[in-house]
Order: C-alpha cells, then structure tokens, then sequence
C-alpha cells in the first residue's frame, strides 16, 4: 500500500500531526511509488526523524530505528550473538557428559542464540507489510559503515557466516537522516532520493505549531514562532530548530503564560538554546531587543 497521489501524502501525514510541504510530500511520494531510499539532510530539529515516524503510522507499518553514533560497525547494526546463553548451553552440555565440539558448535549457532538487530530485523517478514527502516544520523558513522551500508542497501540482505545470507522477501521502506555534521559519500547518495529539510517559513511554522501545541492561543503562537525566527537569525553556535518551537511553547503553557515578556524568556530559555554560550548572548537587553524586533515583525505579517 502507497499514497495514491502527493496531496494524499500531505493529507495521510496531517492526520499524524506532520504538516508537510508539498516538495517534501512530493519526495516521499517518489520514494515509496518507486522503492528508493528517502535521504533527509538537514539541521537537527527539523522534523527528519518525526517524518520517518509519521509515514509508519499513517501506513501501519512497523517502525525499526538504526540510531547511529560514532564506532558503529555492521555486527553492531545486524546482529550479535548471545553469547552468556550459548555458555549456559555449554556449561549444560559438559555437565550431562559432555557432547561432540561439532555438533555443539552447530547447535550454538542457529537462530534461537541470534540477537537480531535494526537491519537484520528489517529483513524479515511482518505483520503488515515491510517495514519503515529508519537510519537517523547516518553522518555519526564513518566511511567503513557507509559502504557496508551501500551494499546492505543495493540488494536488501545481509550475510551472517553461520546462518547464509538473510534477503528481505519484501524491501523496507528506507529513511536515512543527516545532520550535515560531515559529508556522506555520493555513492550513497545516487542510492537515494534526496530532500533538504530547512527551516519551515513563519506561516508553516505556525500550521506546525497548532498541531503540535493546539492549547497555545494564536496570539502566544504568533510571538513564539516570530521570536524563534527571529533568534535563527542571530550568531548562535546552534540555532533553535521546530522540535524547540514545540517543546518551547508547551514550557510556556505549562506555566500559564499568555504573551512573552523579557522576564519569561529569560527564565525559559533552556527550552530554546542547549548552550551556555547563546543562552549568555541573550542575558540582559539582548532578548528585550529580540523581543521588540520579533513583535515589530508580527504587526507586518
């Protein structure tokens, strides 16, 4: 099952909280009509993972998430063997007398010892259809990985030395996500279909806003987008993404606040800046003078 046409993308991903604009709603659109890879790229906070989570749910597909970090290898992503059972079953074996090394060997790796992994687990048949494989932060890895990762992704198996090789009876729908921090190879990339995710525009983010915070009134929406805009703008060492509008104007509703003041922000700015240093650059009449421009700003849109 695929989205019939693009607006049935944009329409199915509303139903999930997700506004989508109709370029990335056209790219998801290609993806699952032509059985690609989707590669998002684009700041942190930007909605890349949500989107991946929200095309499962509007699908009924199982989501499976690979999370990358650094020193991430392949054994790691497909499996592993469980190794503290596989003593039980030896200790077990010496005690009744002893058993045969091949035959013990034999029985020690089969699938009952496996532990299986993101990408294995997305090879394997479900409940529902292929599943939505999600890669987040692809650009954590190194270049080992990734052309493992090509591979893996080129014939939709993998290899396990014991067991064979594993192939998907039905290709996974594939999301990697990037935050830019380092380039991934092209040759990964010509795999893909590829989408930059920006920054939404003011009246976007708003439509994000009322799906994500509906309780916040319009007038409290309009300044918090408009000073979070406004913020994008300044030298910061990392800029506020939707994820910090979100959890931003949930903080402010937590605390019964209906418009900003230079008090308020300065007591909540831990919900929009994760570093010392731009949270220091709006003490004191900088966010008085944000404030103003982003008010200033309001009255013309």
């Amino acid at each position: 099952m695929v989205f019939a046409d693009i607006d049935a993308v944009q329409s199915a991903l509303a139903k999930q909280d997700y506004v989508c604009g109709r370029a990335l709603a056209t790219v998801v659109f290609l993806s699952l009509r032509l059985g690609r890879p989707l590669f998002l790229e684009g700041e942190a906070g930007t909605g890349k993972t949500e989107i991946a989570k929200a095309i499962a749910a509007s699908l009924g597909r199982r989501l499976i998430r690979l999370q990358c970090y650094e020193g991430l290898d392949a054994a790691s992503a497909v499996y592993e063997w469980n190794f503290a059972e596989q003593m039980i079953a030896i200790r077990a074996a010496e005690a009744a007398g002893g058993a045969d090394r091949d035959i013990l060997k034999t029985e020690l790796f089969t699938e009952e010892y496996l532990i299986e992994r993101p990408l294995l687990e997305a090879m394997r048949p479900q409940d529902g259809g292929a599943p939505v494989l999600l890669i987040d932060e692809l650009d954590r890895t190194d270049a080992p990985f990734e052309a493992f990762l090509l591979e893996a992704l080129s014939d939709f198996q993998v290899t396990i030395p014991e067991l064979g090789t594993i192939k998907a009876p039905e290709p996974p729908i594939v999301i990697l996500t990037s935050n830019r921090t380092r380039e991934v190879h092209d040759a990964l990339k010509r795999r893909c279909l590829y989408h930059w995710v920006d920054y939404p525009d003011f009246e976007r983010e708003i439509e994000i806003l009322h799906a994500r915070a509906p309780e916040a009134s319009e007038a409290l929406s309009r300044e918090v987008v408009a000073f979070v805009q406004k913020l994008r703008t300044e030298d910061l060492f990392k800029k506020p993404g939707v994820a910090e509008t979100i959890d931003w104007a949930k903080c402010l509703l937590a605390l019964d606040v209906i418009n900003l003041s230079p008090a308020v922000i300065a007591d909540t700015l831990g919900a929009i800046l994760k570093y010392q240093d731009d949270i220091q650059k709006l003490e004191g009449s900088e966010a008085k003078r944000i404030l103003e421009e982003a008010k200033a700003g309001l009255e013309t849109v």
